[in-house]
């Protein structure tokens, strides 16, 4: 079978939009050496077209060469169809040192898929080529599996096994599916904490994880990894800076890779993933950086930042980014009983009004010409609604949905990076919906840190108006570190916006429940995450029936 890890040196590509940005970028960082690691890699990191004899031309390396167990990162599987699943694993021998410890050498890897864990019954088997021009990473499209199956899989090299991973692919397309479990995860500062959330997911009996944005931050992480405060484990220094280049991003994703609690989860379940500011920046939105830096030197760190994502993550070829562009957004489907178009709501969007900052909505930020998902995106979730035969139509996306005031004055000030600062954008999906006819929708957010579920209102100024939908924030894994059970505007946020029916600033995961009749979302915390180990509770449990939008408690 073909897998989509080889370089199609022979293919035809579109250009981007941002070609000549990035011609001018090319110049821009012969001078200032941004990426550093390879000739090879700095040209991918801004150029639309794959590597023809770059990648041909690299040295293979024998599998019995290899002295050190490449598979320190993990493995992890994504993007259930019912006849196919993706497979991910990264080389990396030496996880720390910017090649990998591979350098420019390619790596046969054979994989296998299995119906049992000792791997007895084998129903698919196939080699792949770990690239150096890939961060020696390896997604494999297995395809021709039975629909709604579970799955194990695993990949060897040398005299090197990789851990077992556990997946399932998706019911078919016409199967009245009874239930679905899934996860909401989001937001994992390594330096803020431990991933003990992660660790009891990867316990949890669901389906699938949806990972709604903030895999890695570019932020520094010391010696001590932050809030871990580890005082038998000393990290580079290469880590206590900003990313900014292919090199640093890919040095991150193995640091937070190595952490054996994700990589638990991982191994247990499929995931979803979307990405948010922090993979790249913090708040940048679209071509806008958040740092006053010439539009040509961000669109290159870009660059090398969707690709590290791409090569650290279980997508498909159909996500690898081309330069500074990468299609996020795609659909999914889990037989009859749900829909799932997953957002991309940074890479589209208008610069954020009011520079920013919390303010009240007005004519800058409800100019009917902003965007927070850009018309093509727009118009493929409405038709999707329009053609959609689920029963449950699930929107996991990124930024607050939901109107959140933030005072109780007249005039109250709302975040302008969520959909409060594109209220244009934001009616205009809700206007799609009831037409679409959508009775049974679900946003899945991520972003804030905390844990929400807000009824979604025709008016979110009265609260009388229609209930048209649920958002459920499922908090975060790490970031913001233990948080609060109720944060100090508790009150004020609770009074401020009375369709908000649950609000706490524990970390955690929303756990839902999809079935025929109802929904049901379990929020579960934990008491700290500065320290590992913490117990798993379930703070507050929700109830919203089909045909009957509005949540109640279980």
């Amino acid at each position: 079978m073909a897998f989509p890890g080889r370089p199609r040196a022979l293919a035809a590509h579109a250009f981007s939009p941002h070609d000549a940005v990035l011609g001018a970028a090319v110049r821009y960082l012969g001078r200032r050496r941004f990426l550093t690691v390879t000739a090879a890699a700095a040209a991918l990191a801004f150029s639309t077209n794959l590597p023809a004899r770059g990648a041909a031309a690299a040295p293979g390396r024998g599998a019995a060469r290899l002295t050190d167990d490449p598979f320190t990162l993990g493995v992890a599987s994504g993007d259930p169809l019912p006849d196919s699943v993706l497979l991910w694993t990264r080389l990396a021998p030496e996880p720390f040192a910017a090649d990998g410890g591979l350098g420019e050498q390619r790596v046969a890897v054979e994989w296998e898929v299995a119906l049992d864990e000792s791997f007895a019954v084998r129903v698919r088997t196939g080699t792949a080529t770990a690239y150096p021009e890939y961060g020696h990473s390896l997604h494999v499209e297995v395809q021709g599996l039975d629909p709604a199956t579970v799955y194990y899989y695993r990949f060897r090299t040398g005299g090197f096994i990789s851990p077992a991973g556990r997946t399932r692919t998706a019911p078919a397309a016409d199967t009245a599916a009874a239930s679905l479990r899934l996860a909401a995860v989001a937001c994992q500062a390594y330096q803020d904490g431990y991933y003990t959330v992660h660790r009891h997911l990867a316990e949890d009996d669901v389906d699938v994880v949806f990972h709604l944005g903030d895999y890695l931050y570019e932020y520094a992480v010391n010696a001590a990894g932050g809030e871990r405060r580890y005082t038998d484990v000393t990290l580079p220094d290469v880590f206590d800076r900003e990313t900014m280049t292919l090199a640093d991003y890919r040095l991150r994703y193995a640091l937070y890779k190595s952490d054996k609690d994700l990589q638990a989860a991982h191994a247990a379940h499929p995931f979803v993933v979307a990405w948010d500011d922090h993979e790249t920046e913090n708040n940048y939105a679209g071509a806008v950086p958040e740092n006053d830096v010439p539009q040509s030197e961000f669109l290159v760190r870009r660059a090398a930042a969707y690709r590290a994502y791409w090569e650290n993550q279980p997508l498909r070829s159909a996500q690898l980014p081309q330069g500074p562009d990468a299609q996020l957004y795609r659909r999914l489907h889990w037989g009859t009983l749900a829909q799932f178009d997953i957002l991309d709501t940074r890479q589209y969007r208008s610069d954020q009004a009011y520079d920013d900052r919390p303010h009240a909505p007005g004519a800058e930020s409800d100019d009917p010409a902003r965007t927070i998902t850009g018309a093509a995106q727009e118009r493929w979730l409405l038709d999707g609604w329009k053609s959609s035969g689920a029963l449950w139509n699930v929107m996991p996306q990124q930024v607050t949905f939901s109107q959140r005031k933030f005072d109780l004055t007249a005039e109250a000030r709302m975040s302008m990076d969520a959909w409060d600062g594109y209220r244009a954008s934001r009616n205009r999906i809700v206007a799609g919906a009831k037409a679409a006819g959508v009775d049974n929708w679900l946003v899945l957010t991520g972003d804030v840190h905390v844990a929400y579920a807000f009824d979604i209102k025709e008016n979110f100024d009265d609260p009388d108006s229609r209930t048209l939908g649920t958002e459920l924030t499922c908090t975060s894994i790490a970031s913001g570190k233990d948080g609060a059970e109720k944060p100090d505007n508790w009150d004020t946020y609770m009074k401020a916006n009375p369709h908000l029916r649950f609000y706490n600033g524990k970390r955690g995961f929303a756990r839902v429940e999809l079935g025929r009749q109802a929904a049901r979302v379990d929020f579960k915390t934990v008491s700290a995450v500065t320290r590992p180990g913490a117990a798993l509770t379930t703070a507050a449990s929700f109830v919203t029936e089909a045909g009957a939008p509005g949540l109640e408690p279980a």
